[in-house]
């Protein structure tokens, strides 16, 4: 059977914190290594041409976590944007950061908005990182700017498409989700994506994120590839 590959993949990267307790370590080892982690499937994304990844990395939820927990986090952008700047390039990746960025420090925001600018003319593989994103903040954001714009008289209600709402959300023109990968054995999607996952194919597995291989990401792939896409018709 021939492969089929996603045009677009999303993951939930889970158990950065299950696997440092595993080892005995602090939780913020496990997220160090899980943006590792992160970087290598990012690679091996590219390198099999694969157009779209969106990676789940802040929720807009996860301020309710431990103050050191939360600060190592919103360290993490700068530090993996200097580590591996010159591999975006060499590997064409464009990368973007979707979310909410008024709870974003000044210098996180300004090396964000730079590494976004150098990246933005590469051709390979869109990396989306989702980072203080929540998608049910995401349709009410959406919402309220077609409100205002009917409200201004710029458009009418009838104006209001899947496809014009579609463009208020922060994946504007980019393709709806193809295969969504849920790592550390937690089934459920976590207020992630849920406009662009309607169709989705769902793929969970027992691997704590840290351990995500090239092997696993295969698994994810050929278990997509084995499933009927029928978008509500059935199958001829």
């Amino acid at each position: 059977m021939e492969t089929k590959l996603p045009k677009h993949i999303a993951i939930i990267m889970d158990g950065n914190g299950t696997w440092a307790k595993k080892r005995g370590l602090p939780r913020t080892l496990g997220h160090k290594k899980g943006s590792e982690t992160l970087v290598s499937v990012a690679k091996e994304c590219s390198n099999l041409g694969i157009k779209y990844l969106t990676v789940y990395a802040f929720s807009t939820e996860n301020w309710s976590r431990p103050k050191d927990e939360v600060d190592y986090l919103m360290s993490l952008p700068h530090s993996m944007i200097s580590r591996y700047e010159e591999d975006l390039m060499r590997d064409n990746i464009k990368l973007r950061f979707i979310g909410f960025r008024d709870r974003i420090d000044e210098r996180t925001k300004k090396e964000i908005d730079r590494i976004e600018k150098k990246t933005e003319n590469n051709t390979g593989l869109e990396l989306l990182v989702a980072f203080n994103y929540g998608s049910r903040d995401e349709i009410i954001k959406a919402t309220k700017e077609i409100a205002s714009e009917v409200n201004d008289g710029k458009i009418s209600v009838d104006d209001i498409t899947k496809d014009y709402f579609s463009k208020k959300l922060f994946t504007a023109n980019i393709p709806d989700v193809d295969l969504l990968i849920r790592t550390s054995n937690q089934i459920r999607i976590s207020n992630f994506l849920l406009w662009q996952i309607s169709y989705s194919e769902l793929y969970f597995t027992n691997t704590l994120w840290p351990d995500f291989s090239k092997e696993d990401l295969d698994k994810a792939i050929e278990a997509y590839n084995n499933r009927d896409r029928r978008y509500g018709g059935i199958k001829k």
